[in-house]
């Protein structure tokens, strides 16, 4: 579009002078002949009407030539090997989608939003409504736990259970909207249910999840170079303006839908693909003009999700590309519907349409100048990543060398930091959905993430994953080895998120700088924003465990295909007879 820009430029002027020729309007010539300025100006404007209509008339010309040979380009691919163009053929009808969306909603937005004004009053103040959506929620999952058992209760309940701490212990009781709540823990639950509960969602996330760029990628690049390479795709995308149209149109649902404001929506759409200290940048010029809840919900939203730099390489570790996919989707709204209950709104917002935010697209003047800036930015992030997993590792084996040394002296040398982060962190992994006997190990990640970083807890998951796959005994030395599948997909939903303490820190310095005069407003949210992010993620961590089961566990297998003999067992108590040949097994 530069490109074409320029040389439409080049030709419009070229037809300019042209015209002017003709008409011989100038300045100098009108005064010679005493035309007033009424006959200067119509001519003026005839000359620009005409070279607005050339221009029209080429874009369309060389858009056309360009779009019909992009089409014949895609049915040339689908002739040769259909199979092999299945991922250009979904991306150009995903783009050919939005750009008629787009088309029209510049045409007919304000149209729509008139129409559906009747919607948005009855959403704001018809409880009805609400009660209507509990009660559908109520009768299906009474109706799905008659049919799969009574397992999915717990993490129901857990949910329950983490929305209930959060408004017991809200900052301030009884002002948080029930609008807010229930849609954004509603769009999390339903985007839980197309995913996860149907053939169709679970294969769409798991062909993104494993095409063959990622698997070139990981298996040439490895970790680091990963992130380089995400961080100048991504600089791409927001050079060339899709990234910020795609943050607009997710912020923009969440906005209609919970009813927060332009702001706090847009960095958390922001948060599904960069970081928490890159998704304030697109709000950066309004950031002085927050209230304080907006402020806590923007930190919230950080805490609840990672990057998509950062997800490539959680990706190498051997986690599973499609969990991290949705997890990432699922955090956004709720963690704008956590951090709104945690600490309610009390003032008016100023920016409260999309239409009042100008996104900045970047600095760049060119794609390789956008890639190189991305990947000059990414230089920081893989040195951090480096000399924190180093220090952290060094410091975790170092705390659970001393607490060994001290618990010796009472007869408990197997005291470690993660036997007590496996205690305290216990109750919460439980009631999220994991078994008794993966609990406590599912505990031990948590902490590590909460109290270190989520790179070191990846990096204990990813062990526990290889082990499982490698089939060995589960218990050794009745220690055990490794979890079930269902704990690893909990596991992490719960761990994909930037909420730990050195996040904390970096996300309070990052707001500071932009909003230097915000400094106390920002420092004194930290704390529960960081708190709020943990339940986000242990709320999509929930969801994942009341929906994962059906479709995920194994049945039908036969040994040898990477499960071992535990973990077919522990289909064998989960799914019906009629699922899974368990005569073999057991």
């Amino acid at each position: 579009q530069v490109c074409f820009k320029k040389v439409f430029q080049k030709v419009s002027e070229q037809r300019l002078n042209s015209k002017r020729m003709e008409l011989n309007v100038t300045e100098k010539g009108n005064q010679k002949r005493g035309e007033d300025n009424e006959a200067f100006e119509s001519q003026v404007c005839e000359i620009f009407e005409y070279s607005s209509d050339l221009l029209l008339k080429d874009i369309i010309h060389i858009n056309s030539k360009f779009v019909s040979g992009f089409v014949a380009m895609v049915i040339a691919a689908c002739v040769l090997n259909f199979h092999r163009a299945v991922g250009l053929l979904v991306i150009s009808l995903v783009t050919m989608f939005f750009l008629v969306w787009n088309w029209m909603m510049e045409r007919y937005s304000d149209w729509v939003w008139e129409v559906l004004a009747p919607i948005r009053v009855a959403l704001t103040r018809n409880w009805i409504i609400y009660m209507l959506l509990l009660m559908a929620v109520a009768c299906w999952l009474a109706l799905d736990t008659a049919q799969r058992g009574t397992r999915q209760l717990v993490s129901f309940f857990g949910l329950l259970l983490f929305i209930f701490l959060m408004l017991l212990f809200s900052k301030h009781p009884f002002r948080w909207s029930w609008r807010t709540l229930l849609c954004g823990t509603g769009l999390q639950f339903i985007f839980g249910l197309l995913i996860l509960r149907t053939t169709s969602g679970l294969s769409a996330l798991k062909w993104l999840g494993n095409q063959n760029i990622t698997v070139l990628i990981v298996d040439s690049l490895q970790v680091m170079p990963i992130l380089v390479f995400l961080s100048s795709v991504i600089s791409i995308l927001y050079y060339i303006g899709f990234m910020p149209w795609l943050i607009c149109k997710i912020g923009f649902i969440m906005q209609v839908t919970m009813g927060t404001s332009a702001t706090e929506s847009m960095a958390a759409a922001g948060n599904i693909f960069l970081g928490n200290t890159d998704s304030p940048l697109l709000i950066r010029p309004y950031i002085s003009e927050l209230t304080v809840s907006e402020i806590h919900a923007v930190m919230t939203g950080g805490f609840a999700s990672i990057s998509g730099t950062i997800l490539g390489a959680f990706i190498s570790f051997g986690v599973e590309a499609s969990h991290l996919l949705t997890a990432s989707l699922m955090s956004a709204p709720a963690s704008l519907a956590i951090a709104k209950m945690f600490w309610p709104e009390k003032e008016a917002s100023i920016k409260t349409s999309h239409h009042d935010l100008k996104m900045d697209k970047g600095g760049s003047q060119n794609i390789l100048e956008a890639a190189s800036q991305g990947a000059s930015r990414a230089v920081g992030l893989v040195a951090n990543i480096i000399v924190n997993l180093i220090a952290f590792l060094a410091l975790l084996a170092f705390f659970d060398a001393v607490l060994s040394w001290l618990g010796g002296m009472f007869d408990c040398p197997q005291l470690s930091f993660s036997l007590i982060c496996s205690y305290v962190f216990m109750p919460l992994s439980f009631m999220m959905g994991v078994s008794w006997e993966d609990s406590f190990i599912v505990a031990e990640l948590i902490g590590i993430k909460t109290f270190l970083n989520e790179f070191v807890a990846y990096q204990k998951l990813s062990e526990l994953i290889k082990r499982r796959k490698a089939g060995g005994p589960e218990y050794v030395n009745h220690v055990k080895q490794y979890i079930s599948v269902h704990s690893e997909t909990i596991a992490t939903y719960a761990l994909c998120g930037f909420s730990n303490f050195a996040a904390l820190g970096m996300s309070i310095g990052g707001l500071s700088a932009m909003a230097p005069d915000r400094r106390s407003d920002i420092s004194s949210c930290g704390l529960r924003a960081l708190i709020a992010g943990s339940i986000s993620c242990f709320m999509t961590a929930c969801i994942a465990g009341d929906n994962v089961d059906f479709l995920y566990e194994p049945w039908n297998v036969t040994a040898g295909e990477g499960f071992s003999q535990s973990s077919l067992q522990g289909c064998c108590t989960l799914t019906p007879p009629k699922h899974f040949n368990c005569s073999w097994v057991l």
